[in-house]
């Protein structure tokens, strides 16, 4: 069975983001060749990582997954250039599958944005394959959330008719929020169809990780790895910071690693409140985030205070944390809390700074068996719940399948 994926953002093993990668090599072990369209310019470095020349695709072979890079310009915000970006992918991604020689059984489309997915779906019937719908974010109500977008405006309508579209036509929705049977129904399409596929972890990136011993010693470094953009609440974290200062808890260190449109804010921030108890090294490729995790004594994650996470959003960076086998402090309002549900550390809500701070002085206040057995909860939720190969084969479990009408 030959397997193609339109993802905008799959990182090779190299990137961040690596879940298309991650599950097509274990595709690929299990005998299907899978082939990735993914995005010469990377947005989360904002640089392009592969470079095309007068080409508008080459392919690549990584580990035995093939990627097909496809060109577009860049950006550096989220402006119309973005958007032009997301276009000009979209629509070489569909050339490039239409000229290709082999023919694809099944045709994953990624909505990181609808237009890949949409490209997706057209390969899939020109192509004859079977086509379904992987969603990560949720377009438009993601967008309408965190304020950009009217929901009764005409880009908000346009967008809900294609996510609406593309539900329909899909044989499964893939999903990797938690609880969306509501939202899904509220198109008016079965939810029968939901297929849930959280982010995972290969643990095998995790075998240098150092053991953990609890954190006897001081000062205390708490670590927050991923992306610097709105989504993340990273702002909570400086404030906590400022918090964690004013009280003296100068055996407290936070250590905030990652990139994004935000970094160079939130350095001037931490800078002008005067926070020497805040770091920022840069972002590490993923192949490096376990040497990275090993200066961790903890770690935090954090959500701003949306209706949005009432659909229990699937956090990549909080598998991440669970992988690594450190306790965890999370602050966020979402159905779906793996940190709660594997009493893997202390979930707080959102927007205070006090209940935050106080969540970490807990944390700093255990012991470190009791830090410990919090870590070693967390990895066997994770074995249980996010381990690729496990996520995979319930993929392909339904690859395999009959095709069932959409």
């Amino acid at each position: 069975m030959r397997i193609w994926i339109v993802n905008h953002y799959a990182d090779p093993p190299d990137g961040l983001a690596t879940r298309s990668f991650d599950i097509a090599k274990r595709m690929v072990e299990k005998g299907h060749p899978t082939t990735i369209f993914v995005c010469a310019f990377s947005h989360y470095h904002f640089r392009y990582v592969r470079k095309l020349g007068w080409r508008l695709w080459r392919d690549e072979d990584i580990e035995g997954v093939r990627y097909v890079w496809i060109a577009a310009n860049s950006y550096h915000a989220n402006d119309w250039r973005r958007v032009l970006n997301m276009v000009v992918f979209s629509t070489l991604a569909f050339i490039s599958g239409l000229v290709r020689r082999e023919r694809p059984e099944v045709v994953v489309g990624v909505s990181v944005h609808p237009l890949a997915a949409l490209a997706g779906f057209y390969l899939a019937r020109i192509r004859r394959a079977r086509f379904f719908f992987e969603v990560t974010d949720l377009w438009p109500q993601t967008l309408i959330d965190f304020g950009l977008l009217s929901p009764e405006g005409r880009t908000a309508r346009a967008m809900r008719r294609l996510e609406r579209h593309l539900f329909r036509h899909a044989e499964r929705i893939v999903m990797l929020w938690r609880h969306t049977d509501e939202y899904v129904k509220s198109q008016g399409i079965s939810t029968s169809k939901i297929l849930w596929v959280p982010h995972g972890v290969e643990l095998e990136r995790y075998e240098e990780l150092e053991p953990y011993r609890g954190a006897p010693g001081r000062p205390f470094r708490i670590m927050f790895l991923g992306g610097f953009v709105a989504s993340n609440s990273i702002d909570s974290i400086l404030d906590a910071a400022t918090v964690l200062a004013r009280r003296g808890r100068g055996d407290i260190k936070f250590l905030l690693v990652g990139s994004g449109q935000e970094r160079g804010r939130l350095m001037e921030r931490a800078r002008s409140l005067e926070l020497d108890n805040v770091e920022f090294p840069p972002a590490v490729p993923k192949r490096e985030v376990a040497r990275t995790m090993a200066g961790a004594d903890a770690f935090i994650y954090g959500l701003r205070d949306l209706p949005l996470y009432r659909f229990g959003i699937s956090l990549n960076k909080l598998t991440d944390y669970l992988a690594a086998g450190r306790p965890i402090v999370f602050f966020g309002k979402s159905t779906y809390d793996p940190v709660k549900e594997a009493q893997a550390g202390f979930s707080v809500p959102p927007g205070d700074p006090e209940v935050l701070a106080d969540a970490i002085e807990r944390l700093v206040a255990l012991t470190p068996v009791e830090r410990m057995e919090m870590g070693e909860r967390g990895r066997r939720y994770l074995l249980e719940h996010h381990n690729i190969p496990k996520l995979a084969e319930r993929l392909l479990e339904v690859f395999e399948k009959e095709p069932v009408p959409a």
